[in-house]
């Protein structure tokens, strides 16, 4: 009887260890995608700078490599969202950048002016990202509230320095497979914001939060 009673009692520790185990699994497989699309851009814009000289890319391989290096010593999140519509939004702000293929083509703005604009959305990422700490993540989950630095401006600063990186981009190299794939990697970045927030807006200092800054990314507008 109490052999029966300890196998019935150790199954729901086993389940959980089970579960834990195959998360961690699916974490490491995460970040190693991770890495793999970082390297694939970083090669891709670095052979670009060392034919043309452009430091628009570069710039762009400087914002995502901060994605890279926050996602590896995240910190552990109180609540996490792994719904299916979560994962599909990530992985569609995630793979966009990645895909951007340089162009050589007639840019729509000045080398001068494309790099400074980029610079621009770099340190808003950086300032954002400075802020947020350890507490940055690629899913949508609650790694503590943050609401100092930029986050007094917009509740997602991060978001705004992507779009702002990628719309220089998107003018130094104007060509439709571009556009489509950074406004698609974008609408999914505004999407997660959304779905995100459902899942903070269950912690009561976020929804004091949100009374406090209005805006989710772009003032005036979203």
């Amino acid at each position: 009887m109490k052999r029966t009673l300890a196998l019935v009692s150790s199954q729901p520790q086993a389940y959980a260890i089970s579960v834990r185990g195959r998360r961690d699994l699916a974490d490491l497989v995460g970040k190693a995608a991770i890495v793999a699309l970082f390297t694939m851009m970083a090669v891709r814009l670095g052979m670009d700078f060392l034919e043309t000289g452009r430091l628009t890319g570069l710039l762009l391989v400087a914002s995502e490599a901060l994605v890279v290096v926050l996602t590896v010593f995240r910190r552990d999140a109180l609540e996490v969202d792994r719904s299916v519509r979560a994962r599909v939004l990530t992985a569609i702000a995630l793979a966009g950048p990645p895909l951007v293929r340089p162009a050589h083509v007639e840019p729509f703005a000045s080398e001068m002016f494309t790099v400074g604009v980029s610079a621009i959305g770099l340190l808003i990422v950086i300032g954002g990202k400075m802020s947020l700490g350890r507490s940055f993540g690629l899913m949508p989950a609650n790694r503590g509230i943050v609401s100092s630095g930029l986050y007094r401006v917009v509740r997602h600063p991060i978001y705004l320095g992507y779009l702002i990186t990628h719309v220089a981009y998107l003018a130094a190299n104007p060509t439709m497979w571009n556009f489509v794939v950074l406004a698609t990697a974008d609408l999914g970045l505004m999407a997660r914001a959304v779905c995100e927030e459902g899942t903070l807006a269950r912690d009561p200092d976020y929804v004091a939060y949100q009374s406090r800054v209005r805006w989710r990314v772009l003032p005036g507008l979203f």
